[in-house]
């Protein structure tokens, strides 16, 4: 299957692969990390820091995006870009993770999903041409179509009706985009829960459709590793070759190369971001707690190995200190590390790719980073 995918380098010992594809705003060069914006705003960070750590891409939310700032004020604006100031390429997933994270506000139906605001408790009905249309006002370079998956864990029957309105939701999304597309692209979601045959299932009804990139949904939600990996590896690999492969919502750097070397293209989470703001940062020599009391007196770097501005500007004693006095500041260096640290090792793995050094560079970084800090 063609489509706009282009391989550059592939793994001789997996299935790991380094490439490109075109944007309206942009070359996107992978394995490639999307730090998550949802409310346009990559959180402790501005534009001009993101553009200088090297995000290629970023990722907004149309749920949060769509109740607020609102359909009215994009329009005016134009696009998500220009509201935001950020001029590189975006992706907007669709709501569709919100239908589980925010379940006790959702009902979901056969032609879309009811949502309750989490705000202010108005109602909203979200349909696959709706989600499509309000995606098409943003003008994101990349649109997720509506999904629905059962959560975890779920019964096998909750999974192939989550997943069969996937599929339908699909086939009305891409009938809905294709005649009004304006450069954009739209991805489907492969989901199915934990089910080999479902998974299957639900990917040949996307190819039967077909997009212009294959994403994997539902998981890293409270899976065991073991799950996630079986998951992974039976279907990434049946993804078409041509085209990107996006596995969402999970950003462990050991996930990152279990799927990398199954062939996976993309990711996005909020771990790196998120664990900034609460003191874990990623270090090349495993997780380390800022807020530790060892850390006190400590003149050294938070890492030897990384060359971001808070390495090279700060030692753990005082980010230890902003943390524990809960300056503001200490959000926004966690925050540079950790982004740091994360499109790093994804630079560091497209070189190892195009190298075919990947396994080597795999091996040796997952024995580093057990030994811990």
């Amino acid at each position: 299957m063609s489509g706009i995918f282009q391989q550059q380098a592939r793994c001789s010992q997996s299935l790991a692969r380094a490439g490109y594809f075109e944007t309206a705003h942009g070359r996107i060069e992978t394995p490639v990390f999307m730090p998550v914006g949802t409310a346009a705003s990559v959180k402790g960070m501005t534009v001009d820091r993101l553009e200088e750590l090297g995000a290629q891409i970023i990722l907004g939310n149309t749920y949060h995006l769509f109740l607020r700032p609102g359909a009215e004020v994009i329009r005016q604006f134009g696009s998500l870009h220009a509201f935001s100031g950020w001029h590189r390429p975006i992706l907007t997933d669709s709501g569709g993770f919100q239908i589980f994270s925010l379940k006790e506000n959702t009902k979901v139906k056969d032609d879309g999903v009811q949502f309750k605001s989490h705000l202010d408790g108005s109602s909203h009905f979200f349909t696959p041409e709706s989600v499509v249309d309000y995606q098409l006002l943003l003008n994101s370079d990349i649109q997720m179509v509506l999904d629905y998956f059962a959560g975890y864990p779920a019964a096998r029957a909750a999974d192939e009706k989550a997943m069969a309105i996937t599929s339908a939701w699909a086939s009305r999304a891409r009938a809905h985009f294709l005649p009004q597309r304006k450069g954009q692209l739209q991805f489907a979601i492969v989901q199915g829960g934990l089910h080999h045959d479902l998974r299957q299932r639900s990917l040949n009804d996307l190819l039967n459709i077909g997009f212009d990139g294959y994403a994997i949904g539902g998981l890293s939600v409270g899976e065991k590793r073991a799950e996630f990996e079986d998951v992974v590896g039976f279907i990434a690999p049946m993804l078409p070759i041509g085209h990107p492969h996006y596995l969402m919502g999970s950003g462990t750097p050991q996930e990152l190369l279990y799927a990398v070397e199954q062939g996976v293209d993309m990711f996005d989470c909020v771990m790196p971001t998120r664990n900034a703001r609460n003191g874990s940062l990623f270090t090349w020599n495993g997780k380390l707690a800022i807020k530790n009391e060892r850390f006190k007196r400590d003149e050294g770097p938070l890492d030897e190995s990384c060359g971001c501005y808070t390495c090279r500007t700060h030692s753990r004693a005082y980010l230890r200190h902003l943390f524990i006095s809960k300056e503001i500041s200490s959000a926004v260096l966690n925050t540079i590390h950790n982004l740091h640290f994360f499109l790093d090792f994804m630079r560091q793995m497209r070189y190892s790719i195009v190298s075919d050094k990947f396994i080597d560079f795999k091996n040796r970084f997952l024995i580093r980073y057990a030994k811990g800090v």
